[in-house]
């Protein structure tokens, strides 16, 4: 093998894909939670059980599934009830994902983020790891939030005032949920190291 191909070459996952048989009554419950739950047809034409399996960080949190439960309630909870429209909740996770340079929380949030109406400039522009030249004024409070809340681990008063004044403490809150959480599942699926589904190519660089 030469050092090119090696270099190249995509990382092998470190979670080796457990198969429905192989696992315990702890993690069963898990899996059938997710299934039962909002995140249980995705429209991608696999089965629930399948894609749970070889997709986002669940075959691996199922290694820990009491933790592996309690995290995906709790993202179900911000995917599917935040206080924040979709548009500027998945802006919040695109953040996040860059952030963290996590290529596949990017791949399946960047369609997230185009369904929920989110523009595809701005979401090229965040993958060049630039601030968008175009945001309304809901976003640019969401960007400054969240970058700082990365960057800088807290925010300026100005950038809380504005995002206070936007979506109220609670939104507050729930952006800063989205990005804790979000955090949790980039480290993850980084450590994971789970890959774009086939014949995709990593989107950031």
């Amino acid at each position: 093998m030469s050092r090119r191909t090696a270099t190249t070459r995509k990382p092998a996952g470190r979670f080796p894909v457990l198969r429905p048989e192989q696992l315990s009554a702890a993690q069963k419950r898990v899996l059938k939670s997710l299934v039962a739950g909002p995140r249980g047809n995705d429209g991608t034409g696999l089965d629930s059980v399948s894609r749970f399996l070889t997709r986002g960080p669940f075959n691996a949190w199922l290694r820990s599934p009491d933790l592996g439960n309690l995290l995906q309630q709790v993202g179900a909870h911000i995917r599917f009830k935040s206080s924040l429209p979709a548009r500027l909740n998945e802006l919040a996770i695109l953040i996040t994902a860059r952030h963290w340079t996590s290529q596949f929380e990017w791949y399946a949030h960047r369609l997230l983020a185009l369904k929920a109406g989110l523009d595809a400039k701005l979401i090229d522009e965040l993958a060049r790891n630039r601030r968008p030249k175009r945001m309304r004024a809901d976003e640019a409070a969401v960007y400054e939030f969240c970058t700082q809340l990365h960057r800088r681990k807290n925010v300026t008063d100005a950038a809380y005032r504005r995002a206070a004044a936007q979506f109220g403490e609670r939104g507050v809150m729930d952006l800063i949920g989205a990005s804790g959480y979000y955090t949790a599942v980039s480290m993850t699926l980084n450590v994971a190291r789970v890959p774009v589904p086939p014949g995709e190519k990593n989107p950031l660089k």
